[in-house]
């Protein structure tokens, strides 16, 4: 299935909304950090996959929204890569309540692979091997 890694985050007040609860879109903002963490954890952050001219912008977004978290809750998210087509990677996402172990909310990511210029480019093969653990 590829690569993972759980990351854990308080909910900051900025995040919430009048309901007392975390806003819809933060969660696409928690999903990058979750991408961010995970390629650093494979010992390559997205600045220097940035500097060896492989950009991986979102083609496509999924979130389900689970339950409610607020202010201070500790959330636990798990965040799995794989390769989804030739050209294109997609990173799953849950986030947990630690302390009730509730699904908060899940969804994933889906990006491309382009250069500088964002036209699409055949992943180099460090990066399949970083997410699929061989060459191609």
């Amino acid at each position: 299935m590829g690569p993972v890694h759980t990351v854990e985050f308080r909910i900051r007040y900025s995040e919430t909304d009048a309901m007392g609860t975390y806003y819809n879109s933060r969660v696409l903002e928690w999903f990058e950090y979750g991408r961010t963490e995970l390629l650093r954890a494979l010992g390559k952050p997205y600045r220097e996959m940035e500097a060896q001219g492989v950009w991986m912008p979102v083609r496509e977004a999924h979130v389900e929204y689970l339950s409610p978290a607020r202010y201070d809750d500790l959330l636990r998210m798990t965040c799995r890569l794989y390769r989804s087509g030739p050209a294109r990677f997609r990173f799953d996402v849950e986030i947990v309540d630690t302390e009730t172990g509730r699904l908060v909310c899940r969804g994933w990511t889906e990006h491309v692979v382009v250069d500088r210029r964002g036209r699409p480019i055949r992943p180099p093969p460090w990066l399949i091997e970083l997410v699929e653990g061989r060459r191609e």
